[in-house]
């Protein structure tokens, strides 16, 4: 083929850290051992689905004390309701002093104070033993389970027992460095950087298998603090996950796409490596073959290369079989269509 110039597609690629829309870690509130673990790591949860349960002997034991406390509490107030009451008919009648019924009143309202705490307690008590049952608070796939049956687990336990993530939608964040988000802003002729998020080009996601997601995602943010270790700013660009094919917490790169001027292009079947270094066979007028040495530009669209030296618009290139070929070999070229 022979080498022209061309406008190209190309694209910058950057380390991308990919977060759920909602990660929520799962903690107790009440400390205990684990009983039963009823999902797995990779599940698919809905929201109130049970998840764990912690031991409730303990709690079930707390809820009949406070049971009882609060029967124990409301014979107290009957008990002293009724003092109170004969105390009023004997003050009326002018049998007993006044000092005598407020006393029967104070008893009668402590009793009624008591009861009102130990009816608290219940509740609070019931609380702590519904909370024995750890369900989901959101839909989502829960992630790694740091702790099994029979592992002693609390609100404070350091890490928690796992996290839920709703990966309907996720978030691809990576960084860029001062001088590129410069660079994209001088682009955009002083267009603000609201603007500009609004007419960033939508970016390819490439998972760690290698492949492509297969729906692109849309720039949401450019964090306005740069990282003053690496000169960098953070970014968050938005994917449709509907699949769940992508996790929380996984890796994977961003790729944004960028149009050249006109610059030479050649197909990456066109080359070959040698002490990683890229070479083309250049084609001589006398239909011999001549090993050409070029640089190239890192950020490819995976077909081609953009060629920034070694090569010049008009040239002619081996483009099949170049594994075949040596040095001062003489072909028979077919120019490519």
């Amino acid at each position: 083929m022979t080498v022209e110039k061309s406008p190209a597609d190309v694209y910058i690629s950057k380390p991308a850290t990919i977060k759920g829309d909602i990660d929520t870690e799962i903690r107790p509130k009440v400390a205990g051992f684990i009983t039963e673990l009823l999902v797995d790591e990779g599940s698919i949860v809905r929201k109130g689905q049970l998840l764990f349960k912690i031991d409730q002997v303990a709690y079930q034991e707390a809820v009949r004390a406070a049971e009882a406390s609060v029967k124990a509490a409301e014979a107290s107030v009957a008990s002293s309701k009724l003092t109170l009451e004969n105390k009023q008919k004997l003050y009326e009648k002018g049998i007993i002093s006044e000092s005598e019924l407020l006393t029967a009143q104070y008893t009668y309202q402590a009793q009624e104070a008591a009861l009102a705490q130990a009816r608290a307690q219940y509740v609070s008590a019931k609380n702590d033993l519904s909370y024995t049952e750890v369900t989901s608070p959101t839909n989502g796939v829960v992630g790694a389970i740091n702790y099994r049956v029979g592992s002693l687990v609390s609100s404070s336990t350091a890490q928690p027992v796992t996290v839920v993530s709703d990966i309907s939608t996720v978030y691809a964040y990576f960084s860029m460095t001062e001088k590129e988000i410069l660079e994209i802003t001088t682009r955009a002729d002083d267009e603000s950087l609201a603007e500009l998020i609004k007419k960033f080009p939508e970016v390819t996601l490439i998972m760690a298998d290698g492949s492509a997601f297969p729906r692109t995602g849309q720039l949401e943010t450019i964090s306005g603090v740069v990282n003053q270790a690496t000169g960098s700013v953070t970014l968050r660009a938005k994917f449709d996950n509907k699949d769940n094919l992508l996790r929380s917490g996984s890796f994977a790169t961003v790729r944004i796409p960028e149009t050249t001027g006109d610059v030479l292009q050649v197909p990456q079947s066109a080359t070959y490596e040698l002490q990683d270094k890229h070479f083309v066979y250049v084609v001589k007028p006398d239909s011999t073959i001549t090993a050409a040495q070029i640089g190239i530009m890192s950020n490819s669209d995976g077909q081609n290369y953009i060629v920034t030296s070694g090569l010049e618009a008009g040239q002619k290139i081996v483009t099949e079989g170049v594994s075949k070929l040596r040095e001062g070999q003489k072909i028979s070229p077919v120019e490519q269509k």
